[in-house]
């Protein structure tokens, strides 16, 4: 097992850098998993931990494609270096609907219990289809989106959030692409000259809600 650094994380090919909440937009789950497996495997091979929010009628697919590159699901999952949940568990456990605040305070406590328990680098994936379910608070997603930005700066650990842009329309992927300072497009990791710091954004969204 190699030593983890917290300024040597691969992702798509690339250095990742020091800003770490990317975007990453997907034709398919095919694409989407030739560019996250080696990522997450090179956190498996360094020790670190595995915090993965996924649709939970995909839970199974997700170990399946882990386990075709040599991934260990349930030894990991038993020595707690790998956490899969599904999104009702995370995203939308707050009586079935989507409050940021407490998603917000979810991240830092996944963050953080990853140091506490003694790995060097809690690597999250997370899907975002929920957002497109007819539930409370989803359209908070972008709010939520910059506000995270707030957070990240305060750990070393990256946050990729994964879209599908066969679900997502022009306009909400291009504010998507906004709120993230890192995206991945085709496959290929870049700095986003797109974004927009968050305090910034905010008052956008407040003056388009007035």
């Amino acid at each position: 097992m190699s030593v983890s650094s917290a300024d040597d994380v691969r992702l798509a090919g690339a250095k990742l850098g020091p800003h770490r909440h990317v975007c990453a937009f997907f034709h398919s789950r095919d694409e989407e998993y030739k560019v996250l497996l080696p990522f997450i495997k090179e956190g498996v091979d360094r020790g670190e931990k595995l915090f993965h929010i996924v649709d939970p009628k995909l839970q199974h697919d997700h170990r399946q494609r882990m386990e075709k590159v040599g991934i260990e699901t349930d030894e990991l999952e038993r020595r707690k270096q790998l956490e899969i949940r599904g999104w009702e568990h995370a995203y939308l456990r707050s009586d079935d609907s989507f409050d940021q605040n407490d998603m917000l305070a979810l991240i830092e406590d996944i963050l953080s219990d990853g140091k506490t328990d003694g790995f060097p680098m809690t690597r999250l994936i997370a899907h975002m289809e929920w957002s497109l379910e007819d539930r409370s608070g989803v359209n908070d997603l972008l709010e939520y989106e910059a506000r995270l930005n707030h957070v990240l700066p305060h750990y070393h650990d990256p946050v990729i959030c994964t879209y599908d842009l066969a679900k997502f329309n022009a306009g909400m992927v291009i504010d998507i692409l906004r709120t993230h300072p890192m995206v991945i497009i085709g496959g290929v990791l870049q700095v986003n000259p797109f974004y927009v710091p968050p305090d910034e954004f905010l008052r956008e969204l407040e003056a388009r809600r007035a």
